[in-house]
């Protein structure tokens, strides 16, 4: 079947029926929950029982609408495996969005754990072809299969949980997210690894997470929940290395590292050293807490400020790119 006759197809079927379960969502009741607030988070009493978890719904179109368009132009399965363990990375999401008492971190912890460990054995098994490219400059970097594993299982870890902190201001983590597969795609057509069946994949989760930014962007109808942070962290970690630039993540990713991951950091020693050590303490995290609470900024004005300094980052990464690969 012709490439651009599926590639269509799936663009507009991942948009249109997102949009349309987003805005029925089907068996709420039974399969989404009700936001909590967040503890030690500015203004989040004003998403108090919305619905969560409709990341499920923009996850389950983008798995089934990836399935059919591999298996349509050209069967992978790295890219088939992938979108299987997104989907599960979703469940462990939604039974957490869904159950009426938060899960402890160590429970997240474990199953993040648990999925990156899963996600890098996919990835050894069918994404990995003895090397990687630095981003900016193309250069092959030669790895084995364990430090490949190793490196790959690290990057799954940190996506999910950047990703997952990054969730708490309307519309910014599936923005950043956009952003993101964007900067990936064109850095790895400047490092000839961009395919087509990666081309169709990145487009079929912009379109899907576009539709759901209709609902919610400031004021927001409806929340991804961890159903979705958790699913589109991993997606994006599995997006750069499925494209061979994992280390573009360092960079593309820093706006997710920026606000949600130096909170996960910081959390982390604070624990690891029984708070005998703490990292920016006068610094509320995530950073767009920081900006709330301490910087009297609005939603509107977080999210701007964050997606513009995350362009920003993205285009300039880009132009070095080219740059470097013109030299």
């Amino acid at each position: 079947m012709n490439y651009w006759i599926i590639l269509g197809a799936g663009a507009l079927l991942s948009y249109i029926l997102t949009y349309l379960f987003i805005l029925k969502r089907p068996c709420e009741g039974l399969l989404l929950g009700h936001d909590r607030g967040r503890k030690f988070a500015e203004g989040s009493e004003v998403n108090i029982g919305k619905p969560t978890g409709t990341g499920l719904y923009f996850t389950i179109i983008f798995t089934l609408v990836t399935m059919a368009c591999v298996y349509l132009y050209q069967y992978e399965a790295a890219l088939i495996f992938g979108a299987g363990v997104t989907f599960l990375a979703m469940i462990t999401g939604l039974l957490d969005d869904r159950s009426k008492k938060a899960w402890n971190e160590y429970i997240k912890g474990a199953l993040d754990f648990g999925l990156s460990l899963l996600g890098g054995l996919v990835c050894v098994l069918f994404a990995f072809g003895g090397y990687v490219r630095l981003g900016l400059n193309g250069v092959p970097v030669f790895l084995t299969p364990v430090v490949f594993y190793i490196l790959a299982v690290i990057l799954f870890v940190v996506s999910i949980n950047a990703t997952n902190a990054t969730d708490g201001i309307d519309g910014l983590s599936g923005t950043l997210t956009v952003l993101t597969i964007i900067a990936l795609a064109v850095t790895a057509f400047f490092n000839g690894t961009l395919t087509m069946n990666g081309i169709t994949v990145g487009i079929i989760m912009i379109c899907s997470l576009a539709a759901y930014l209709i609902f919610n962007f400031f004021p927001s109808k409806v929340l991804m929940g961890d159903a979705g942070s958790r699913a589109i962290g991993f997606f994006i970690a599995f997006y750069a290395i499925y494209l061979k630039v994992p280390f573009a993540y360092l960079i593309v990713g820093l706006p997710f590292l920026a606000d949600g991951g130096i909170s996960i950091l910081k959390i982390t020693v604070g624990r690891l050293t029984k708070k005998k050590i703490i990292l920016f303490k006068n610094i509320r995290t995530p950073l767009h807490e920081e900006l709330k609470k301490n910087r009297g900024f609005s939603v509107p004005k977080v999210w701007r400020t964050i997606v513009i300094a995350a362009a920003i980052i993205d285009a300039l990464y880009i132009l070095a790119v080219v740059i470097l690969h013109r030299i």
